[in-house]
C-alpha cells in the first residue's frame, strides 16, 4: 500500500545543494558590476535614443495600450503619493531582490541556484538590449506630456543632466528590470514557499508595474518585452516543483504483505500445517520447549487419542441426527 501526500510539509533545506557563499557572493556581485559598469558604457547615443522613444510612443498608441499619463494622472492627485511612488522606485528594486536571494540560498538551496540563472541570464540579455537599442523614457518624451516626479518631488536616483549621467544609464528604458526582478521574485516565492497566502507576492510586481508608470520612467511597452524575455529565461532553466509537491511514500519492505512478493508468515495465513514449526531453525528451541511437524493434540482427545476433540464429537452425533430425522 502507498500513503500519498499531498499535504504541506515543512521540510529543512537540503544543506548538500547549497553552493559555497563565499563563490556565490563573488558571482553575483561580480554579475552586478559587470551590469553596472555595461550600462554606464552605454550612456550617450542621445539621438538615437529619442528617436526610438517616438517610435515607442507611436507604436503604443496603434495598438491602443492604455497612455502612461493616465497612471500618473492618479499619483499627481496626491502628494504623499507620488512621493511613496518615487520611494518604492528609488529604495525597492535592490533590495528586495537581494533579499530574495538571500532568502532562498540559506532555506531552498535548490530553487536558489535556478533563481540566480534566471536573474543572470535575464540581466544579461537587457544589457544586451539596452546596448542594441537605446531609449529615453517618458519622462523626457515631449510628445508625452508627463512629469518628471522625482526630479519634481523627489527622491530621484538619476542626475539632472541625463547625458552626462555617470551613476546611471538614463537612456536604457527597455526592458524594465524593475519589472522583471519584482515579476522573478514574485514567481521564486511563490514556487519556493507553501503558505496559502503566497500568492500575494504577486502584489509586488503589480506595484512596481504601476510605481514604474506612473513616474514616468518606463513605457507599457518596456514590461511586455522583459515579461517575454523572463518567460524564456524560466523556460531554459526551469525552476524546481512547487514546494507544495510531495513524493508519494514509497511502501516499507519490512512490512509483511506491503510489497508483492515478499515473504509472508505462514501462521499470517495460508500456510501449510507444521510450517511455522518448520520455519525455527535447528536447535534455536530452548530445552523443553515443544516442537513438531504436525498440528498439536486437541485437549478434548478421548482415550488418549491424537484426533481432536470436536471431530470425534460430530462422528458421534450423527447417527443422533439421523435417527432424529427419521
Amino acid at each position: 500500500m502507498t500513503y500519498a501526500r499531498t499535504e504541506p510539509t515543512d521540510q529543512e533545506p537540503d544543506i548538500r545543494a547549497r553552493p559555497p557563499l563565499v563563490r556565490e557572493f563573488l558571482l553575483v556581485a561580480g554579475l552586478f558590476l559587470a551590469y553596472k559598469f555595461g550600462r554606464q558604457a552605454a550612456n550617450g547615443h542621445v539621438e538615437e535614443a529619442f528617436r526610438n522613444a517616438g517610435n515607442v510612443w507611436d507604436l503604443e498608441r496603434i495598438l491602443h495600450l492604455p497612455g502612461e499619463g493616465a497612471v500618473q494622472g492618479l499619483l499627481l492627485h496626491s502628494q504623499p503619493l507620488i512621493h511613496a511612488a518615487n520611494t518604492y522606485y528609488a529604495a525597492v528594486h535592490f533590495p528586495a531582490t537581494a533579499l530574495f536571494l538571500v532568502w532562498l540560498y540559506w532555506r531552498r538551496p535548490r530553487h536558489y541556484v535556478r533563481s540566480r540563472r534566471v536573474l543572470a541570464a535575464l540581466t544579461g540579455a537587457a544589457l544586451v538590449l539596452h546596448l542594441l537599442f537605446p531609449l529615453a523614457p517618458p519622462r523626457m518624451l515631449p510628445a508625452a506630456g508627463l512629469v518628471d516626479t522625482g526630479q519634481v518631488y523627489g527622491p530621484t536616483v538619476y542626475g539632472q543632466t541625463p547625458a552626462t549621467d555617470t551613476m546611471a544609464n538614463q537612456f536604457a528604458a527597455m526592458p524594465s528590470l524593475h519589472v522583471g526582478w519584482a515579476v522573478m521574485v514574485a514567481v521564486g516565492l511563490i514556487v519556493a514557499t507553501r503558505s496559502r497566502w503566497r500568492w500575494l507576492w504577486l502584489l509586488h510586481p503589480a506595484l512596481t508595474l504601476l510605481v514604474v508608470v506612473g513616474t514616468a520612467n518606463h513605457y507599457w511597452l518596456d514590461a511586455v518585452v522583459v515579461g517575454a524575455m523572463l518567460a524564456v529565461a524560466l523556460a531554459v532553466f526551469r525552476l524546481p516543483l512547487s514546494a507544495r509537491a510531495v513524493p508519494a511514500r514509497q511502501p516499507r519492505p519490512d512490512l509483511w504483505g506491503s510489497v508483492e512478493g515478499a515473504p509472508v508468515p505462514a501462521y499470517a495465513g495460508g500456510g501449510a500445517p507444521g510450517a511455522f514449526a518448520s520455519a525455527v531453525p535447528a536447535g534455536s528451541a530452548a530445552p523443553g520447549a515443544y516442537v513438531s511437524a504436525g498440528p498439536p493434540p486437541s485437549f478434548g482427545a478421548v482415550g488418549g487419542s491424537a484426533e481432536p476433540a470436536h471431530r470425534a464429537d460430530a462422528g458421534s452425533r450423527a447417527p443422533a441426527r439421523s435417527g432424529a430425522v427419521r
